[in-house]
């Protein structure tokens, strides 16, 4: 499954219609979820089903397309399924009990409720909403694929348009020669990524460079807008959502620039080896560190290794997920563990006497486990990748393949 993503050009009154049939899929997203809350026990075809009767009861709800609707209420069985699935495996912490939608800024539509142009270089939406004939601006080429191949259509909001996503159902593998190289990757902060042999690569940091300019944006956002409106539970005036607008599109230029420093480096380190072995780090409990929270946001680890998993599975190269426990402390040379602080940079054994940098001898560390894992051949390996970069593996019921790298079990 890859995902193309098009901008849509289109006039004030179809964005209008676009904002709304967003506004009912999250409409019945959260009536779904309420109805699961209130019916312990039931299905995704029940979840379905519900569709039928919140079209009977909301007109606007029957405005949006059937498909579409199933769409919202499959979203929130998933997030159901997610529960139920930490709460069977035991996970530590709190389990990620569904939560009712807020902001949402996309409506999908199955196989039906669109029609592409006989150029496809233009989409037509045919339910009750009025989105009507959007122009879709972009590099990819549709006329590459059958119609029967387009399983999902997505209308996505962002701060500086609005997009067009299309998951077509194909397939990515691409066979090439071996490398027989292999490498260990320790993610960090001094360097975003070091290699076993030496190698590393410099945080590009693009959030603290553009912090300045994002603080004034913020603060230029913040003096229009207006306390008394929000207690008189008025809209704030046209300057302060220009304001905020100017606020989100910088947001989102440093968000993608992360994103593509991510995928490049991904991809350079699968083409150049046919083993891939690095830390299976919990970013998320990372980041409560209040101290770190921001260099760790802003490095993009979990961006990173979604990329490096999907690119391992799409040109067959074996990627390794190792527990990160002691690979900075323990000495890559004797195996003794050498009790290092974060501000120490070098490991000096006082064992055997071998210095190297902290981070390259945490890489030799991640490697050693990851061949003990699989040796030099495996299974090929690939992760839940998001649907806004390479395309999440949807299913028919619009569920996901959810596979992850191999994980070295402790």
């Amino acid at each position: 499954m890859i995902v193309y993503e098009f901008k849509v050009k289109g006039k004030d009154k179809q964005y209008r219609a676009i904002d709304d049939a967003i506004r009912t899929s999250q409409f019945i997203q959260n009536k779904a979820l309420r109805y699961w809350m209130d019916n312990r026990g039931i299905s995704r075809y029940d979840l379905n089903k519900y569709c039928a009767v919140l079209a009977d009861l909301f007109p606007f709800a029957d405005e949006l397309n059937s498909m579409a609707r199933q769409s919202a209420a499959e979203r929130a069985w998933s997030a159901i399924a997610r529960f139920y699935d930490r709460c069977k495996k035991k996970v530590k912490g709190k389990k990620g009990f569904p939560k009712f939608k807020k902001n949402c800024r996309s409506v999908e539509y199955k196989t039906s409720g669109w029609q592409l142009s006989l150029t496809r270089k233009a989409i037509t939406f045919s339910d009750k909403k009025g989105i009507g004939t959007l122009k879709l601006k972009g590099t990819y080429d549709l006329n590459y694929y059958n119609i029967e191949q387009i399983k999902r259509v997505r209308l996505v909001r962002r701060a500086d348009g609005y997009y067009a996503q299309f998951a077509i159902a194909v397939n990515v593998r691409v066979e090439t020669q071996p490398t027989n190289q292999v490498v260990g990757i320790d993610l960090g902060l001094k360097y975003f990524i070091a290699d076993d042999k030496g190698n590393v690569e410099q945080s590009p940091q693009f959030y603290r460079q553009s912090e300045k300019q994002l603080n004034r944006a913020n603060r230029k956002k913040s003096k229009k807008f207006s306390t008394a409106k929000k207690k008189a539970k008025q809209r704030q005036s046209i300057n302060y959502h220009k304001a905020r607008n100017r606020y989100a599109r910088k947001h989102l230029k440093v968000s993608r620039q992360r994103k593509e420093y991510c995928k490049r480096i991904a991809y350079s380190v699968i083409q150049s080896n046919d083993l891939v072995a690095y830390e299976d780090l919990n970013v998320k409990g990372l980041v409560r560190n209040r101290h770190l929270a921001k260099s760790i946001s802003d490095a993009g680890w979990s961006t990173f290794r979604a990329w490096l998993e999907y690119f391992g599975h799409k040109y067959e190269k074996v990627t390794v997920a190792v527990p990160p426990q002691n690979t900075s402390q323990n000495c890559a040379s004797c195996g003794k563990k050498v009790k290092k602080s974060l501000s120490t940079r070098t490991h000096v054994c006082p064992h055997c006497g071998y210095t190297e940098d902290r981070d390259v001898n945490a890489a030799i560390n991640i490697l050693r486990l990851g061949l003990s894992t699989v040796g030099h051949t495996g299974t090929y390996a690939w992760g839940d990748l998001p649907s806004w970069a390479v395309g999440e593996n949807l299913l028919s019921n619009g569920e996901s393949v959810n596979q992850e790298s191999q994980r070295l079990q402790t």
